[in-house]
């Protein structure tokens, strides 16, 4: 299928995006043939864009909302125009035009959907965010102004999304009975807990010294300083804290996870941000984790968690009767993917905890429901320095 324009249509596409086999401006590119994808950061440069920009036929616009935008509804070019649009998560868009401040100097237009993104497969951070073939398919509609609508851009969209959501079906206990990693045969079952209207996803960063060889355990004890909170069905209640360290500040918070000795040298005490965990906990949540390590560091060190706690790892190992892998190996096998919901490395964890955390959820109302927690402080023998 192919959709001649009058408009032209440039990609600005993060390398980041580039390889991402979900991604949706490679629709465009096949089936609107002025469409053109620039790969990049700095794009000033590119072939494709030098080339737009001195197109005199054409005015150069920019897809994209914020203040200052048009509405593409109520205003649109004189005449014939190349459309810019910005391609990636929303934090790589907002990369790629502070990195482009030749996009500033471009008229920018927006619109207001007309319907809810159907881009099941990957986590947009609010409801009204649409993807790139989305956005084209209404942009499109706006400025040919034709009497054509460009939803036809949307069938090969879902004939993607529904194909992995089948593929994702299959893989994650699609078939009835298989021999389990006990090695029984059973159907597949998830804990009743993820039915809970108040799971709670959590995660944390700890200030962790290496292994010392002639001490036979870390030269510190590790100790928490960064913890985030998130409600699954309120994405919108979230909590983030820092606690000072109370040891020396080793090397892995800054370096693995991505935080600034300032932020982490003014933080709460540790009792301060137990304090703001107890006022957004509620007694019946259900705290839901990836490895039992924060919980249990957490609790370890004097702070008080509800006693529901799921180890989120366990319950997708029982569901896939596999081997899980890590956190971002599991939401890539399911096409998941998250904007950041907090600072450094913890931050975009949790946002990737929380698409795994209603990817189960949703599975849950699907198929039978077991009592077992699948619980942190289960007897899970992991490989970890001592705490």
């Amino acid at each position: 299928m192919t959709l001649a324009t009058r408009t032209n249509v440039l990609v600005l596409q993060h390398p980041r995006e580039a390889h991402k086999a979900v991604g949706t401006a490679r629709i465009a590119k096949l089936c609107l043939p002025s469409a053109e994808i620039a790969v990049g950061v700095t794009l000033a440069e590119h072939a494709a864009v030098r080339a737009a920009q001195a197109d005199p036929e054409r005015e150069l616009i920019v897809l994209y909302p914020g203040p200052g935008a048009r509405d593409l509804a109520r205003e649109r070019p004189d005449g014939p125009a190349t459309l810019v649009v910005i391609d990636g998560t929303w934090a790589h868009a907002r990369a790629l035009v502070r990195n482009n401040p030749w996009l500033a100097k471009l008229p920018r237009y927006a619109f207001t959907p007309a319907q809810p993104s159907e881009y099941q497969i990957r986590r947009e951070p609010k409801p009204h965010y649409v993807s790139t073939i989305e956005a084209l398919a209404e942009a499109l509609t706006l400025l040919e102004n034709d009497g054509r609508d460009f939803a036809a851009l949307r069938e090969p969209f879902r004939a993607m999304v529904n194909k992995q959501l089948e593929y994702a079906a299959r893989s994650l206990g699609g078939r009835k009975r298989e021999r389990r990693r006990d090695g029984s045969n059973a159907t597949a079952r998830l804990p009743q807990k993820l039915a809970s209207p108040n799971l709670v996803c959590l995660m944390g960063e700890a200030n962790a010294w290496p292994h010392d060889r002639e001490l036979g355990r870390p030269a510190y004890p590790h100790e928490l300083v960064q913890l985030l909170l998130v409600r699954v069905h309120e994405p919108e209640a979230g909590l983030e804290l820092f606690a000072r360290p109370r040891a020396p500040l080793a090397s892995s918070p800054i370096t693995h996870g991505k935080l600034t000795r300032e932020r982490l040298l003014g933080g709460l005490s540790f009792v301060e941000l137990c304090q703001g965990v107890q006022t957004f906990l509620r007694p019946d949540d259900v705290v839901c984790t990836w490895g039992p390590y924060v919980a249990k560091l957490f609790r370890h060190e004097g702070g008080v968690l509800p006693e529901s706690v799921l180890d989120l790892r366990k319950v997708m190992g029982d569901f896939t009767r596999a081997r899980p892998g890590t956190l971002e190996e599991t939401t890539q096998a399911l096409g998941l993917e998250a904007e950041a919901l907090g600072e450094g490395r913890a931050g975009r964890r949790l946002a990737l905890l929380l698409s795994v955390a209603r990817y189960l959820s949703a599975h849950a109302s699907a198929l039978p429901l077991t009592p077992g927690s699948a619980s942190c402080d289960g007897a899970q023998q992991e490989r970890r320095a001592p705490i």
